[in-house]
């Protein structure tokens, strides 16, 4: 099917974020006493927004956060962006047959417009993103699961839902996606098909995707 807009999550999907920024995020909530393994923070924080890391951890043992965490995880995940961070093998291929098909596309993510800013400049990426096609969390009173998100990148790009299709590689994702009532293709690099249960492909190469948004 040929839509009419492709919306991108960005970490895991056109950057190869997610073992960074899990490792690190792992290793500073062990440092703050809340044990945490790199596989821990894949399940339960990979495709969320920061404030499910505050949410959970308080659930799990009634104590908060540090008031600087964001600021200090933050600072360590840009350190290490800047020296480590490429783009997803393939990706920019993609990004180059949809404009050359004239299909929008934009990007919509739990992170904040910094860590999507430093992201796509660190990995060369933002020369193919201007800023109305750069969707946070941060625009929306909800992140992923809930559709907020999504429903607000397309109606910003004048696209209906149902002309969508949302690239992801979370279960919070996916099930956003679902909740918007917008395909979604689950990429399978780093989640199992199986956790990505509800979307409508699933692919494991950037490779495969032109296929499934043309």
């Amino acid at each position: 099917m040929r839509y009419d807009l492709v919306i991108f999550d960005n970490d895991g999907v056109l950057v190869d974020s997610e073992p960074i920024s899990n490792r690190i995020l792992a290793a500073y909530l062990t440092e703050l006493g809340h044990p945490t393994t790199y596989e821990d923070s894949i399940r339960d924080y990979m495709g969320s927004a920061v404030h499910r890391i505050h949410d959970l951890i308080l659930e799990r043992s009634g104590q908060r956060l540090p008031d600087d965490f964001d600021d200090v995880f933050h600072g360590r995940v840009f350190d290490a962006f800047r020296s480590d961070l490429l783009p997803v093998p393939g990706v920019e291929e993609v990004l180059a047959r949809l404009e050359a098909e004239g299909v929008p596309y934009c990007v919509a993510s739990s992170g904040s417009h910094e860590r999507i800013r430093v992201a796509l400049r660190t990995t060369g990426l933002h020369e193919r993103f201007d800023e109305k096609r750069i969707f946070s969390s941060q625009d929306v009173g909800r992140g992923k699961p809930a559709p907020d998100l999504f429903l607000h990148a397309a109606e910003a790009m004048g696209t209906p839902a149902d002309r969508c299709v949302v690239v992801e590689d979370s279960p919070l994702g996916v099930r956003a996606a679902v909740a918007a009532g917008m395909d979604v293709h689950g990429f399978t690099a780093m989640t199992p098909g199986e956790k990505l249960a509800g979307a409508t492909r699933l692919f494991s190469t950037m490779d495969e995707l032109p296929a499934l948004l043309l």
